[in-house]
């Protein structure tokens, strides 16, 4: 998986999105343990970040697995298509990157780091 082609693995719970709650029931990452610790795991390994969604909020549980096959750093992005939605959910999400141990950089435009 050594590529340039991207440096941020973005929208790795984009199945969620489509998950049929009415007939499965609520989606239970932990039901894809294995498959989101593979994707994650070959990610890492290449030094690539994880984008964190400000708008549909990724499980913490992924952000948990990232840090535990070796992720150093993570990214945000709000999938805005309005201007009036970017940044939203920022907050959230942002605190829920720093519980995990995700710290900014010394630039807005940095990306978080481990802080371990």
């Amino acid at each position: 998986m050594d590529s340039d082609v991207f440096s941020v693995l973005a929208h790795i719970d984009y199945p969620v999105r489509f998950w049929p709650e009415r007939l499965a029931g609520p989606f239970d990452p932990s039901a894809f343990e294995d498959e989101f610790r593979h994707a994650l795991r070959a990610t890492a390994l290449t030094g690539k970040a994880l984008e964190v969604n400000t708008q549909i909020p990724l499980h913490p549980a992924v952000v948990t697995w990232w840090r535990e096959e070796g992720g150093d750093a993570v990214t945000f992005g709000s999938d805005a298509h309005l201007p009036s939605a970017v940044a939203q959910g920022f907050r959230d999400a942002a605190a829920m990157a720093e519980a995990h141990g995700f710290r900014p950089g010394a630039n807005p435009t940095d990306l978080w780091t481990r802080t371990d």
